[in-house]
């Protein structure tokens, strides 16, 4: 069934149906969140003007760098779960998910101090232009209040995923995304609110999504139920999430720091030109969902296997979902630039420059894009193998570190765009070869640990 997967659908039969079927919903989910996010840039761009939209987009890499951190430790629990179900290990199964539960709470607490109290200097840091910093801060503040709910998403709807359901959490971000539309209008139409009334909009249909999935893991009856009352950190459970979960968590927050510096470098050109970034990048989120739920998917399958005592299935799992996000990348990219100037045209009606601007960008990364697809697939495959730390020091050297050496250096004599943008795709691809020599080595390993378990 699409969107659902048995622990034996998984770990048995023929493999390049079953990762489809199972991929859709995510992609649908992805696709549907980036859909209410741009909801949010289209409506205050129109309503509030192109100040309000650049102030809004001036601070996504920002928001993920603080947030990344603690999602990562989300990225442990899909694996964890992943391969104790793959096990059928169902004690250990049912303290990861509590732990993981309450960790979630725990991690969205700490975010939202950070995020709240240090968004003004973080800004400042970044260079964010006099007339965009007062907005952004005010944004900032309000989203996360949300940030709580945001967590418990999350972690819950990595548990749904990686016990293969992936039509519960897309039927839950389906009525949340539906909420944050209508709230969006009404607060900034109605209301006249400006990036507040988005902002607004945003934390409470957070919240709504964390209270559906609490309560769905609450109200299933299956080996991946949750029980409130059991809520608590589990020692040896905690240190496997942490485990596979900070390099994971370190590896998004290393990429947001190279953005951060992208982006001081974007905010360097202006207002104008941050909005058409802004808008190029929220079209690019497009491309990418589409492409990373093949790594979602890959990395739950693959636990899974693992778990079941089946390496000989990962290398299919790899090939196979490789090939998938290659084509997904491809097509998509061509479609989103072909439709560039109406796709651009939704979020800058007003600003030809600004649309111009965009299309700079989306020149260089559209044609590109599907090599950050299959470096996120073959990320995915490590660490359902349970291998985290060494792909997170080659993300973080050969993507994160050339970024930022590149803005010093490149750039720095250049300072085009097109010198800036084309620093991710000479990433993307580095990191990919780098990965591959790494799954030779890290399979081998996996072989052998397997074997010698018997």
């Amino acid at each position: 069934m699409l969107g659902i997967m048995t622990r034996e659908q998984m770990t048995e039969g023929p493999l390049l149906k079953k990762l489809l079927l199972y991929t859709l919903p995510v992609m649908a989910t992805g696709v549907l969140q980036l859909l209410f996010n741009a909801a949010d840039l289209v409506v205050v761009g129109r309503y509030a003007g192109n100040t309000s939209l650049a102030a809004v987009g001036a601070t996504g890499a920002l928001i993920n760098l603080i947030v990344n951190l603690f999602i990562g430790l989300s990225v442990g629990t899909s694996v964890t779960v992943a391969q104790y179900i793959g096990s059928g290990e169902n004690e250990k199964l049912s303290r990861v998910i509590h732990t993981s539960m309450a960790a979630s709470l725990a991690g969205g607490i700490i975010v939202f101090f950070i995020g709240f109290f240090g968004s003004h200097t973080f800004l400042t840091w970044m260079d964010t232009p006099g007339d965009v910093i007062g907005l952004s801060t005010l944004y900032m503040k309000i989203y996360f209040v949300g940030i709580p709910a945001n967590m418990v998403y999350n972690f819950g709807s990595a548990i749904l995923r990686s016990s293969g359901d992936t039509k519960r959490p897309l039927l839950i971000l389906t009525s949340a995304g539906v909420l944050n539309v209508i709230l969006n209008l009404i607060f900034v139409i109605g209301f006249k609110m400006s990036v507040d009334g988005v902002a607004w909009a945003t934390v409470i249909s957070q919240t709504a999504s964390a209270a559906l999935v609490v309560a769905h893991l609450m109200h299933i009856k299956t080996n991946i139920h949750l029980d409130i009352r059991k809520l608590r950190f589990h020692g040896r459970e905690l240190l496997t999430l942490l485990k596979i979960g900070i390099p994971a968590g370190l590896q998004g927050s290393m990429f947001s720091i190279s953005n951060v510096i992208i982006q001081s470098s974007v905010n360097s050109f202006g207002p104008e030109f941050m909005s058409g970034n802004s808008a190029a990048a929220n079209i690019e989120g497009f491309v990418y969902v589409a492409m990373n739920s093949f790594h979602h998917t890959a990395l739950t399958f693959t636990g899974q296997n693992v778990g079941a005592r089946k390496p000989e299935r990962v290398t299919r799992v790899l090939l196979f979902c490789l090939m998938y996000v290659s084509g997904a990348g491809i097509l998509t990219g061509v479609a989103a630039y072909l439709l560039r100037y109406p796709l651009l045209g939704l979020y800058l009606p007003d600003s030809p420059a600004a649309v111009q601007n965009g299309i700079e960008r989306m020149t260089v990364i559209m044609s590109t894009y599907f090599t950050c697809g299959i470096m996120d697939v073959m990320n995915g495959v490590l660490r359902g193998m349970g291998s985290s730390l060494f792909p997170m020091l080659i993300t973080v050297i050969t993507v994160c570190g050339l970024r930022i050496v590149w803005v010093y250096t490149v750039f720095a004599v250049f300072g085009t765009p097109f010198s800036l943008y084309v620093s991710y795709p000479v990433s993307w691809v580095l990191c990919f070869s780098t990965q591959l020599v790494f799954y030779v080595f890290a399979k081998r390993s996996l072989n052998c640990r397997l074997r010698s378990n018997f």
